[in-house]
């Protein structure tokens, strides 16, 4: 039998899947997987094994022994095995390697995880839905969708988080940590997929497109507003007035009317606006900055909408019509103006004579 051990026979051999080994023993051990006999129990908790060795490394999870130390950090492990996966951090080594797109693993489990992407398999099931995963730990986080469970929490604000991953990212609000830099105007980011969001900027690339008008966006966030424009859906009410928004940001903006919050303040004249655009656009005040040009007559403005409103001159286009006659106009205030002639409304009065107009012009 000694004989057949060193020439690398395997004499005994699994009737079920033909699996060969070179002792009586190995094939009796062997034999459980098949069987699903499990002769050693653990007194504690009653978990049952196939092995008398699995058996001793489970205990140790009761005793706290941990027998295996990596002579590098000191770190301290149960099972040898996870003393010999562990030490590859340090080495580097990553023995498994994927046959199909060469990817290399350290450890045998993250190769075999990995081989699902290729295979398409997801052998974990939630049981609550019908979701899907490649890996058991996915399957474990998204259990707590349905049970709301968040074991990982915020020691500075208590926020609570179903995944360490979120927990470490969150982290980075109060460390201030950014350790992702962009190459070209080095700006940090605490998020790998914010820095790869603001790649964009400098690539010019819009994946996301809308059906409807074939508008581009970097961000899918954007688009979702977007869509908005076309659905007419406003999910943001001011609890004060009832008025409806399509985004968060302009429900806060309109907030500050009632509370009278103005946070922009001009640096020159000490100016203060509720809006940072209505900073912006006071700041051309100071610099004599025109940005908008008219295509037409070369006539410059410090506004958009003044632009807008300019090109009607050369279009013609007279968008505001009066509900009475059919009156037409360049300018909403203009058909507020002449509605006045029907209504016999004079707002503006002489200090002098107490005369009434209907145009502040007149008086």
């Amino acid at each position: 039998m000694e004989d057949s051990v060193q020439n690398g026979e395997k004499p005994f051999k699994c009737d079920v899947c033909m699996s060969g080994f070179t002792r009586k023993g190995s094939l009796k051990i062997h034999m459980r997987i098949h069987t699903g006999e499990k002769p050693y129990k653990c007194d504690v908790c009653m978990s049952e094994f196939s092995q008398k060795e699995h058996l001793r490394s489970h205990m140790r999870i009761h005793t706290g022994e941990k027998p295996y130390q990596c002579d590098v950090c000191m770190s301290e492990f149960t099972k040898k095995g996870n003393l010999r996966d562990h030490m590859r951090i340090h080495t580097e080594e990553k023995p498994y390697k994927c046959d199909v797109c060469m990817s290399e693993f350290k450890q045998k489990g993250s190769l075999r995880s990995h081989m699902r992407i290729h295979s398409g398999k997801k052998p974990y099931k939630c049981g609550v839905c019908i979701s899907e995963f490649t890996r058991k730990e996915h399957v474990r986080e998204h259990m707590r969708i349905h049970t709301g469970e968040k074991p990982y929490k915020c020691d500075i604000c208590m926020s609570e988080f179903t995944r360490k991953e979120h927990l470490r990212k969150h982290m980075r609000i109060h460390s201030g940590e950014k350790p992702y830099k962009c190459d070209v105007c080095m700006s940090e980011f605490t998020q790998k997929e914010n820095l790869r969001t603001h790649m964009r900027i400098h690539s010019g690339e819009k994946p996301y497109t809308c059906d409807v008008c074939m508008s581009e966006f970097t961000q899918k966030g954007n688009l979702r507003s977007h869509m908005r424009i076309h659905s007419g859906e406003k999910p943001y009410t001011c609890g004060i007035c009832m008025s409806e928004f399509t985004q968060k940001e302009h429900l806060k903006n309109h907030l500050r009317i009632h509370t009278g919050e103005k946070p922009y303040k001009c640096g020159v004249c000490m100016s203060e606006f509720a809006v940072n655009e209505g900073l912006s656009r006071h700041m051309r005040t100071h610099t004599g900055e025109k940005p908008y040009k008219c295509d037409v007559c070369m006539s410059e403005f410090t506004e958009k909408g003044t632009l807008n409103r300019h090109m009607r001159k050369h279009t013609g286009e007279k968008p505001y019509k009066c509900g009475v006659c059919i009156s037409e106009f360049t300018r909403k205030k203009h058909v507020r103006e002449h509605m006045r002639i029907h209504t016999g409304e004079e707002p503006y009065k002489c200090d002098v004579c107490m005369s009434e107009f209907v145009n502040e012009g007149n008086t």
